[in-house]
C-alpha cells in the first residue's frame, strides 16, 4: 500500500505570491501544510480558505520552517 502526501494548493499559491515558494523545498512546504494544521485544528486549505491564517502569520510561519531547517543542516555538518 503506497500512502501518498497531498500537499495543500493554497500553501504553493501564497509562497508563490508572495515570492517564497523557491526558498522552499517539497519538505519544507508539507512542514509548512503540518503547521497550519497544528494551529488551526483543520485541514490547510480550509484553514486559509477560512481566512484562519492571517499573511503575517503566514510568513512567521514559513520563516519558522526555513529556520529550523538552516538549524538541522548547521548540526549535519
Amino acid at each position: 500500500m503506497n500512502i501518498v502526501i497531498t500537499m495543500s494548493k493554497l500553501v504553493r499559491e501564497w509562497l508563490a505570491r508572495l515570492n517564497l515558494l523557491e526558498m522552499t523545498t517539497h519538505e519544507d512546504r508539507l512542514e509548512i501544510d503540518k503547521e497550519i494544521e497544528k494551529r488551526t485544528g483543520l485541514y490547510c486549505d480550509d484553514a486559509i480558505s477560512m481566512g484562519l491564517i492571517s499573511e503575517e502569520e503566514f510568513i512567521g510561519i514559513v520563516r519558522k520552517v526555513l529556520h529550523r531547517r538552516k538549524k538541522k543542516l548547521a548540526v549535519s555538518y
